[in-house]
């Protein structure tokens, strides 16, 4: 074969290569995403086409109808998680999702195309604020039936956090006394209501503007803390819960009864001063737990827990969803609206 055969041979299969490469690019199925590219304020944060993930044998994709958004989104935004080695800037962040199955690999089992579900993703993989998400079965339950995806979407992260600081790790029981820090955020709303359900007394602060909200959640004992000192009157309780800033903690060891017990998400309690009071501490980091979320699904169906939603926003204005959730001083959660409720 000649020199000019071979090269129009050559050049034949490149021309055919690169047409069957852009016939499969353009079939590729894609989605809607806000994509993270770089590290920065929610600006960065920008609504693209991008290819839609393929699940694993043992991996769950779930059309997301709603998102939620939580402080430690705006923390992956700005690079915070990756300074601590728990992720590498994920493309698509979030982590609370509601939707339904689309599709399942080889090796899942407990869930099928069209169940509706909601699930809390992985830190290290995230991928919520999206058209479709992939999920783990130790990560998701079957949505519970008397709620909507919105409300459905508040649940997953922030009352595991709740469940996994009040029931795992302080192991409240009936008749004990809680102190809630912050009773009207996303992860004190669900802690009171938890600590409720388990017939314990609750205390709970928040500022003026949801002392409503405090006692419509059932407190018993509401404290407006622009205007009081929790340590002024509160005195010997079983259990402190702190979700608000760490500085709440110092004036939290009084008033803990002796064996009793202060749990903190958002910063560790000072071990030395808990052993010189003869009380326990612990920080909390929430992780994932289909068995947690099937227990809150039995009590958000029995009408012991329901999810607050103050705000809610299209898919495409996730970064002024982030800018709320930064002030920190959000009431119940904010959710994602990515895709309309299916029709039942």
């Amino acid at each position: 074969m000649s020199n000019m055969r071979i090269l129009r041979a050559l050049t034949v299969i490149v021309f055919a290569a690169r047409a069957g490469f852009s016939a499969h690019a353009a079939t590729e199925p894609l989605m809607k995403a806000v994509v993270l590219r770089e590290y920065g304020g929610p600006e960065v944060l920008k609504l693209e086409e991008v290819p839609r993930p393929e699940p694993k044998d043992d991996e769950v994709l779930v059309r997301v109808i709603a998102a939620s958004v939580n402080p430690v989104d705006a923390y992956a935004r700005q690079g915070m998680l990756s300074k601590r080695g728990l992720d590498k800037r994920p493309e698509i962040i979030g982590y609370d999702i509601a939707g339904v199955v689309e599709k399942t690999g080889a090796r899942v089992t407990k869930f099928k195309a069209g169940d509706a579900v909601y699930a809390y993703l992985s830190i290290m993989r995230g991928g919520g604020y999206a058209q479709f998400a992939i999920a783990k079965e130790g990560e998701m339950s079957l949505k519970p039936k008397n709620i909507d995806f919105e409300k459905a979407a508040a649940v997953p992260l922030a009352a595991t956090t709740a469940w996994q600081a009040l029931i795992d790790t302080a192991k409240i029981d009936k008749g004990q006394t809680v102190l809630i820090h912050g009773g009207s955020g996303g992860v004190g709303s669900f802690a009171v209501q938890i600590a409720k359900a388990q017939g314990a007394k609750v205390i709970a602060t928040a500022s003026s503007a949801n002392q409503d909200l405090l006692k419509q959640l059932g407190v018993d004992q509401p404290i407006d803390y622009t205007t009081t000192k929790f340590q002024d009157v509160v005195k010997y309780v079983d259990v402190v819960l702190n979700c608000v800033r760490a500085d709440t903690l110092p004036a939290s060891y009084g008033i803990v009864k002796k064996g009793g017990m202060i749990v903190s998400i958002t910063g560790d309690p000072e071990p030395a001063e808990c052993d010189k009071r003869g009380i326990r501490c612990s920080g909390v980091m929430a992780h994932p737990d289909a068995n947690v979320l099937e227990e809150l699904t039995r009590l958000i169906e029995a009408n012991k827990v329901t999810p607050i939603v103050s705000q809610t926003f299209p898919l495409a204005e996730a970064a002024r969803a982030q800018q709320q959730i930064e002030t920190r001083h959000t009431r119940g959660k904010i959710v994602l609206r990515v895709a309309p409720e299916p029709k039942s």
